[in-house]
C-alpha cells in the first residue's frame, strides 16, 4: 500500500472511530477510560495522527462491540513486511517525535546507518535470503532517516557504547564510511551522540536498547528491543524510570567533543586498515 492511500486509510479508521464512538454515547475521555489510553491518545486516533497499537485496537472493539472491525483494520495497516511486527509501531512514532533519544549497544542505529552498513547487517542476519529482501530491508531503513533531514526533524540524541565504533561491521571500507558518516552528522549539529567508553564499566542499560520518544501534544514513550521481539511502553511510571535509566547512560558518557573525537580517530584506524590490505 503506497504511503499516500495507507494515510488516506488511518484517517478513515479515525472517522470510523469518531463515527461509532459518538453512537456509543462515549466522550473520548470515557472511551479512553475503558481501553486504557487518555482520552487525548483517542482524539488523535481520531484525527490519524497518531496509530493505535494492535492491542489498543482490540480494546476499542470490545468497548464499542464492534465485531473486531478496529482489529481488523489495524492489523491490515500495520503489515508492512519491510518491519518486524513488533517495530512497525515504532516507525510510525518515529515521524512524529520531537525528540529522540537513543542508546546502541552493538550496532550503529538505524537512523544513522549507511547503505553499507545496513546491507552488511541485513545480511548477517539473514544469510539465505535473496538480494530483492536484502534491498527492500536497506531501502525501508534508509527511507526512515529522511526525517532527520525534514525541517521539523526531531533533536536526535544517541548514547554508543564504545564496542560500536569497533565491530567491524562490512569490513574496514564500509565502517570508514559509515563512523565518517556519523562525524559529519555530530559536526552539523544534526545529532548529538556521546559515546559510552569501556572504563565506564557497568552501566545502567546491561540489558540492551533503549529508545526514548516524546512528542508535542502526547505522552512521552520508551520502547526496548532484544533480538526477536520489542516492546513498546507509555505508561507513565515505567517510561519515567526509562528516561532515569537514560540520564544515567549520558552521565557516564565521554562529552560531545571527546566523543567526535573518538569517532574520527576510529574511523581512521579503519582507513589505514583499508590502504594497507
Amino acid at each position: 500500500m503506497a504511503n499516500g492511500s495507507r494515510q488516506a486509510a488511518w484517517e478513515f479508521f479515525g472517522a470510523e472511530l469518531k463515527r461509532r464512538r459518538e453512537d456509543a454515547g462515549f466522550s473520548q475521555s470515557v472511551l479512553g477510560t475503558r481501553v486504557f489510553v487518555s482520552g487525548g491518545y483517542i482524539g488523535q486516533f481520531e484525527q490519524a495522527i497518531r496509530k493505535p497499537q494492535l492491542d489498543v485496537a482490540q480494546r476499542i472493539d470490545a468497548a464499542l462491540q464492534t465485531d473486531g472491525f478496529f482489529e481488523r483494520m489495524c492489523r491490515k495497516l500495520i503489515d508492512d513486511k519491510r518491519y518486524a511486527d513488533y517495530f512497525a509501531a515504532v516507525v510510525q512514532l518515529e515521524a512524529l517525535a520531537t525528540r529522540i533519544c537513543e542508546f546502541a549497544p552493538t550496532l550503529i542505529p538505524g537512523l544513522l546507518q549507511t547503505a553499507e552498513y545496513a546491507r552488511a547487517v541485513t545480511i548477517a542476519a539473514n544469510p539465505f535470503v535473496t538480494d530483492e529482501y536484502v534491498e527492500e530491508k536497506v531501502t525501508a531503513r534508509l527511507e526512515r532517516a529522511r526525517i532527520l533531514k525534514d525541517a521539523t526533524r526531531p533533536e536526535y540524541w544517541v548514547v554508543l557504547h564504545e564496542n560500536v565504533l569497533y565491530i567491524p561491521v562490512g569490513g574496514s571500507a564500509v565502517m570508514a564510511q559509515q563512523l565518517d558518516r556519523v562525524a559529519a552528522l555530530m559536526r552539523e549539529r544534526q545529532v548529538l551522540v556521546m559515546v559510552l567508553p569501556y572504563d565506564a564499566g557497568a552501566h545502567a542499560c546491561m540489558s540492551g536498547d533503549l529508545r526514548l520518544m516524546e512528542f508535542e501534544d502526547a505522552p512521552p514513550t520508551a520502547y526496548t528491543e532484544t533480538e526477536y521481539s520489542g516492546t513498546l511502553l507509555d505508561e507513565p511510571a515505567v517510561v519515567k524510570r526509562a528516561q532515569r535509566t537514560y540520564d544515567l547512560l549520558r552521565g557516564a558518557a565521554l562529552s560531545p567533543e571527546a566523543s567526535l573525537a573518538l569517532v574520527e580517530s576510529a574511523a581512521e584506524d579503519y582507513r589505514r586498515c583499508t590502504s594497507t590490505t
